[in-house]
């Protein structure tokens, strides 16, 4: 019987149940619990471990550019960033609310971390993401209208839960890709959240969508119900350049003072 019981639990797939059962066995055997506590345990740990391999795979299908969570970010290195607006974002009420949230910003102060490590909390918490620059995504959009398949294409991207939009503003849209990306905006619009970065004010979304109508048609969307997140501060990227440098100008200064 334990070779069947063994059998059909790999039959369904209970690996976590598969892998204790031996020991909890030897738990019922010798009267330390019950069969039905046992079975309240082995069930607890095979949820536990359907939901961590879920949120694997979401996050792995989430098109992210990498791993990065929000406890990952230096908050100290960017002071004026609200910690406990972001901590309560990635708390997803947001999404319930179907709210969204704008990251603005000159380039490399962690708008894309934040919103990655947003993402990354909804993909966990099995909320179907997806991260996808803008640039792609209009492209994607373009390729689609071309085809004659452009409804179809604006429904998959309609269907996240939350849809990340990584640096709108570092190239200029044309007239048809910002009417594409207003589709798109106006499906999701009160259904589903969106985030998205950004390196231009919103004064500036006119030059780079080449209509003011349609990118006041696009902001009038996106900031209705939203979190607008500005981040005022150095770039990470050029931090570690800076240090060099400052090292590097102190080390010369001592060596200068010894050689005297």
């Amino acid at each position: 019987m334990y070779a069947k019981l063994l059998n059909n639990l790999e039959i369904l797939k209970l690996e976590k149940m598969y892998s204790y059962i031996p020991t909890y066995l030897d738990i019922v055997a010798k009267d330390e619990t019950s069969v039905l506590d046992a079975l309240v345990h082995l069930t607890e740990k095979e949820i536990k471990h359907k939901n961590e391999m879920a949120s694997k795979i979401q996050i792995s299908v989430a098109g992210f550019p990498f791993v990065k969570k929000l406890d990952e970010f230096n908050f100290d290195f960017q002071p004026a960033i609200n910690k406990s607006q972001i901590k309560d974002l990635g708390s997803l009420r947001f999404i319930e609310k179907k709210e969204n949230i704008l990251f603005f910003g000159t380039p490399g102060v962690g708008k894309t971390h934040l919103a990655v490590s947003i993402g990354i909390e909804a993909a966990s918490k099995r909320q179907l993401t997806y991260f996808i620059s803008c640039h792609d995504l209009i492209q994607n959009l373009r390729k689609a209208y071309h085809e004659n398949r452009l409804e179809t294409r604006l429904k998959h991207y309609s269907k996240y839960k939350v849809l990340i939009i990584d640096e709108i503003g570092y190239l200029p849209v044309d007239q048809l890709g910002a009417n594409l990306f207003f589709q798109l905006i106006t499906k999701r619009y009160e259904h589903n959240s969106t985030i998205i970065t950004t390196n231009q004010p919103f004064s500036k979304w006119a030059d780079v969508f080449s209509d003011a109508t349609l990118a006041n048609a696009i902001l009038d969307r996106l900031l209705h119900h939203s979190h607008i997140i500005k981040i005022v501060g150095p770039s990470y990227r050029t931090k570690d350049v800076m240090d060099y440098m400052v090292d590097n100008k102190t080390m010369r200064k001592e060596s200068s003072l010894n050689l005297r």
